[in-house]
């Protein structure tokens, strides 16, 4: 799970499997001989984002869920907001109420994503959360074939259930579910906040909403354990792992990568988040977990290239064309 520079785009698709808030350049973007740096980028952002989420799930004992989601948010926040030193004034009513919006969005689909990854594997929490906006792109189209991929999707949830979330936790798949929900309105809101805000100033902003937000809680959770050296660093080395250096890489690779390319890419993150929960949480699957892990990516991958079949990027529901 990420947040991303989508703000720093003027409309964004809904791309299923994306990052929320991802915003790939038209379909159409050169492809050329370089594709395979973007391409390289890309993934080295997704490995990035995953193993900063695995690193945020071995501080939770230390910390708590809530007071890393807060370190992690802090720390995004002041760095954001010194890059981009947004401007306060000159700002209308719609664009702040915007703006808060999709730091709502922002604080709410971190805070249930690590709410479910301390309660249920790694890989199954990113799978559950990818259908947000793999449900967003669905009902944005008008093509039957995508309730086929939405179908391969649900047979995926299906299986990591077992035929009941008992065996998952129910709660922590309710939160996983709760952060693709939020998922699918962060992808909304980064569209509309970045018609309104040149670059990544809403972006920043929008961040600095979901701190300020966030704070009571991880106060009220980790109290001053949030200033403990060893805490503290370790949180931003999850803001730098999960949100600064994938910007980065992203904002590169997005200059040159197509977006049907970049989508796909993005559907692997469920597989991703499985690889870091083994390496680093020793967090194994079971063969029909595995299973269930695929064909969410599967429909993801589907319904993208169904897209992209079409000629033309989705508009989200708001958006104009």
């Amino acid at each position: 799970m990420k947040t991303s520079s989508a703000a720093s785009s003027s409309a964004p698709a809904a791309v299923p499997g994306a990052a929320p808030g991802h915003a790939p350049e038209a379909a159409g973007a050169p492809r050329g001989r370089g594709s395979l740096g973007p391409v390289g980028l890309v993934l080295a952002g997704g490995i990035s984002v995953q193993f900063g989420g695995a690193l945020a799930v071995t501080l939770m004992p230390r910390a708590g869920a809530l007071g890393v989601v807060t370190l992690r948010l802090l720390v995004a926040a002041v760095v954001l907001l010194v890059v981009c030193r947004p401007r306060l004034r000159g700002h209308s009513r719609a664009d702040w109420t915007t703006v808060i919006a999709f730091g709502i969005a922002l604080a709410g689909m971190n805070g249930l994503f690590y709410q479910a990854a301390a309660r249920i594997p790694l890989g199954t929490a990113v799978t559950l959360e990818v259908l947000g906006p793999l449900a967003l792109s669905v009902l944005a189209s008008r093509r039957a074939i995508n309730f086929l991929w939405a179908g391969l999707a649900l047979a995926g949830v299906v299986l990591l259930g077992g035929g009941g979330f008992d065996s998952l936790d129910p709660l922590g798949a309710a939160f996983a579910l709760g952060a693709g929900v939020m998922w699918a309105a962060y992808i909304i809101f980064s569209a509309r906040t970045g018609r309104r805000f040149p670059q990544a100033d809403g972006l920043a902003l929008a961040m600095a909403v979901a701190a300020l937000l966030f704070l009571p809680l991880g106060i009220a959770e980790s109290g001053t354990k949030l200033i403990d050296p060893t805490i503290l660093a370790l949180g931003s080395a999850v803001a730098v792992l999960s949100s600064v250096l994938p910007y980065t890489l992203e904002l590169l690779a997005l200059r040159r990568l197509p977006a049907s390319t970049f989508a796909i890419l993005m559907s692997l993150e469920p597989a991703i988040a499985a690889a870091a929960g083994f390496l680093i949480l020793s967090q194994t699957l079971t063969l029909t977990e595995s299973a269930a892990i695929a064909l969410v990516i599967a429909a993801s991958m589907g319904a993208v290239r169904t897209q992209v079949g079409r000629g033309r990027a989705k508009t989200l529901p708001g958006q104009s064309a």
